[in-house]
């Protein structure tokens, strides 16, 4: 296979999925800011987690809100738990990495808190121990996933489920969701704060 096939058949299989999002996810897109920027409203935190790339795409959308993305408004409150070496490798050693993220939620989670759980898989069992976690405080969660959603599905709260096998188109339009959810909670912050 050549580089033009590859670069044409990638193109192809963004825009196709592309179109599903658009078709199939925007209430659920929007639903999720209106419950981030609530959220937000209330002197409540966003925690975003994730594994592999999905840990990158929670690092990513976690300092948009804290720095910014579009324009200049005040810092919003949220934490990728994919950032604390010491805390990653500590929990993993001493209690299993299906544990990592659950801990941290358990120890600076509060009710009406918001959880964003990364996973192309929707299967990855320290994502799942943490949804579950989430869903006794009273921590609302949001499910961004791929495939059929996996085990993620049935736990969270709402579900962002990008309906494709394919991990790289999967994270493409993960991040262009995170971004949709930064503008918009910008453009809101914007409206009610500026």
């Amino acid at each position: 296979m050549n580089f033009d096939k590859i670069f044409i058949r990638s193109l192809k299989e963004h825009e196709d999925l592309l179109a599903i999002v658009r078709e199939k996810l925007s209430l659920d897109i929007n639903r999720a800011s209106e419950w981030i920027a609530q959220a937000f409203s209330k002197s409540k935190k966003l925690m975003i987690i994730g594994n592999g790339g999905s840990a990158s795409d929670a690092q990513h959308i976690a300092a948009e809100f804290t720095g910014r993305f579009l324009g200049d408004r005040i810092p919003l409150p949220a934490i990728s738990l994919t950032t604390d070496t010491s805390a990653l490798t500590a929990i993993a050693n001493d209690f299993g990495y299906e544990h990592v993220f659950s801990r941290q939620i358990a120890a600076i989670g509060n009710p009406n808190d918001v959880l964003m759980a990364i996973s192309t898989s929707g299967k990855s069992k320290s994502v799942i121990n943490a949804i579950n976690t989430a869903n006794m405080m009273g921590i609302k969660s949001i499910g961004l996933s791929g495939n059929d959603g996996g085990f993620m599905k049935d736990i969270c709260q709402l579900n962002i489920i990008v309906e494709s096998r394919n991990t790289a188109r999967i994270q493409e339009m993960h991040i262009l969701i995170g971004h949709i959810l930064c503008e918009y909670i910008d453009y809101l912050y914007t409206e009610v704060n500026g």
